[in-house]
């Protein structure tokens, strides 16, 4: 990736939705150069596609937890199973698979405390290859809205 490829990077994590047009001129580019470049990146995987964000407190769901998951037997169908069953979940965010005495974080947003009880009680707790979980409550969530590239990379 070059000087030109990370700026549209960049510019299309901070807004999808401008115009090729827009995207040339705050670049200092042709609109075919960047149009060309934009496929490219596409092509290449760089870009994976585009998407709204939303507020969680606008959606009633402002309490966040992450839920740290044991599962036992470690098979990979249990691991595939749980992973696939986390993610279907309405609660659930993301699902993350981690080394360490933990198999899972799986982040999860709902209406209050008392909903995120019932969530882990009817949702983990009678699931047969849990074998343990424990729950943070998020009381802040800063994430970078633009991923550079690394120096030198």
């Amino acid at each position: 990736m070059d000087d030109i490829d990370s700026a549209i990077v960049r510019e299309l994590q901070r807004d999808a939705r401008q115009t090729n047009r827009e995207l040339a001129r705050t670049l200092g580019v042709a609109p075919s150069t960047c149009l060309e470049r934009v496929r490219a990146l596409r092509a290449r995987g760089v870009i994976t596609g585009f998407k709204a964000t939303v507020d969680l407190r606008a959606m009633d769901r402002p309490v966040q937890a992450l839920v740290a998951v044991r599962v036992r037997p470690l098979s990979r169908d249990v691991i595939e199973g749980f992973k696939a069953y986390a993610i279907g979940l309405p609660e659930v965010l993301s699902v993350y698979c981690v080394a360490g005495g933990d198999d899972f974080l799986v982040h999860v947003a709902v209406p209050d405390v008392d909903q995120l009880h019932t969530f882990l009680m009817d949702r983990f707790s009678g699931r047969r290859e849990v074998v343990d979980f424990r729950s943070s409550v998020i009381y802040q969530h800063v994430a970078k809205d633009v991923v550079a590239p690394l120096p030198g990379g």
